[in-house]
């Protein structure tokens, strides 16, 4: 059973490409990375799935609902968290999160305590005094003190310290090893390989990979070092190529008998070969779109 589900689905703003024949399964009980830039239509996606904005084609179900059909009982079993909190000035925390819960016709008190504590939240202070670190943990309480059966978080972690961040996604992970499917859409990589299952990297509006984060990182691409090169070796393949000091580093595609025999003429005094990290292999993916 899946969690989230789309058949070419598509949003246009008139003549602006929002979202393009977006084809994705989310499984149930999955740890979910969406990973795009600013722009590639991550928000789009969220909103659409959400019924905030409605699609132009295409099908979209949520925990085997309909969004379009079915939107008020998708709502009443999601956590959604945008990536901008919007709040009511004049409130204290602590009545922004039971408005949050009323809406829900939950009690949710004793578990926006819980929250709270663990995320170093201040229920009694002013919604109009907080930061913006502080706003975004009401939005976080209020997207997961009912505990829903889906979260759909939207670039979570921004205007959060590290250590807010690492109890924010222990939260997570609790949530998720009790059943709850979390899609995280985020354009900090690390977050996505450290945490996720599972992930679709998007571009432009369309989706151009989505697998395990495991299989996403294994692309066939090597990272080579090569310290004491006097330049970068003629071959076809190589791409992102840098240097600092005495060391040129590069991402390489090709064969590696090729790149061994080139690295031969080269003479570098010291050659490493290793796996990329995944923000280099989110470069790959887009380098190959271009192509």
């Amino acid at each position: 059973m899946y969690a989230i589900k789309t058949e070419g689905l598509t949003k246009y703003y008139g003549k602006t490409r929002g979202i393009e024949k977006v084809s994705l399964q989310v499984e149930q009980g999955d740890f979910f990375g969406f990973i795009g830039p600013n722009g590639a239509g991550k928000s789009t996606l969220i909103r659409t799935l959400l019924g905030l904005i409605s699609k132009t084609s295409g099908q979209a179900e949520i925990l085997s609902m309909d969004v379009s059909k079915q939107r008020e009982e998708i709502l009443s079993r999601i956590g959604y968290l945008p990536s901008e909190t919007a709040l009511y000035s004049g409130m204290k925390v602590k009545d922004a999160l039971a408005l949050s819960a009323r809406l829900r016709k939950a009690d949710c008190h004793s578990e926006a305590e819980a929250l709270c504590k663990r995320l170093e939240l201040d229920p009694e202070r002013q919604i109009d005094r907080l930061s913006l670190g502080n706003r975004k943990k009401v939005g976080i309480v209020c997207a997961l003190q009912h505990k829903p059966d889906l979260y759909i978080l939207d670039e979570p972690t921004s205007g959060l310290d590290p250590l807010m961040q690492k109890e924010f996604y222990a939260i997570l992970k609790e949530r998720n090893e009790q059943g709850a499917t979390v899609f995280l859409s985020s354009h900090v990589l690390s977050e996505i390989g450290r945490y996720c299952k599972n992930a679709a990297i998007i571009r432009n509006g369309q989706i151009l990979a989505c697998d395990s984060v495991e299989r996403l990182g294994h692309t066939g691409v090597k990272k080579v070092q090569l310290r004491g090169a006097r330049e970068t070796p003629t071959l076809e393949g190589i791409k992102d190529v840098k240097r600092e000091n005495d060391t040129l580093s590069f991402l390489y595609s090709g064969q590696i008998g090729a790149l061994l025999e080139a690295l031969l003429d080269l003479a570098p005094a010291d050659v490493s070969l290793t796996d990329p990290e995944l923000d280099e292999v989110f470069l790959h993916y887009y380098a190959k779109e271009e192509m």
